[in-house]
């Protein structure tokens, strides 16, 4: 057991980075679909991208923070580069959000998948959530690509994030 125990460990520390952007991505996905759903239930479904829109708001906040803090390990405040860390954030999340928001576009009024639905365990999933579900997985993907190359890269080029604040 012991011996588990130590590998594990191990294995969490040589994957750190991706385990904990896992753990909070989900989360932020969580956070995102619970406000969809919150908002789907407050203005009507025939407002999906105003309510994915307010959704995306939500998980971008939640994700910043947690992705600065926990996941990429940029614990300095310094204004210069936060500023520099949330432009990046927000720049590379806009682009995810447009991808997102011109797939459900697509998929929705497009395609028809407004139609759709899906029973599971008692519950109705509508075709705006499968198709939601579905386009997270690629925003999760370019949001994970985009934040560790482009965002908060600078740790492991050398110029750590973790500087004391100016």
């Amino acid at each position: 057991m012991v011996k588990q125990m130590k590998m594990i460990k191990t294995l969490f520390v040589k994957y750190k980075e991706l385990i904990t952007y896992v753990i909070f991505g989900v989360l932020t996905t969580l956070v995102n679909f619970f406000a969809f759903w919150l908002f789907t239930k407050i203005f009507g479904e025939d407002l999906y991208l105003v309510n994915n829109a307010i959704a995306w708001v939500a998980g971008v906040v939640f994700a910043y923070v947690t992705n600065k803090l926990f996941v990429f390990d940029s614990k300095s405040w310094n204004l210069k580069l936060v500023t520099k860390e949330i432009t990046g954030f927000l720049g590379a999340r806009i682009f995810s959000f447009l991808v997102e928001e011109g797939g459900m576009l697509l998929f929705i009024t497009v395609l028809g998948f407004e139609e759709k639905s899906l029973e599971l365990l008692g519950f109705t999933i509508t075709g705006q959530f499968i198709v939601k579900i579905l386009l997270a997985v690629i925003v999760v993907v370019l949001n994970y690509v985009f934040s560790k190359f482009f965002i908060f890269k600078d740790k492991e080029s050398g110029s750590s994030n973790q500087k004391s604040e100016e």
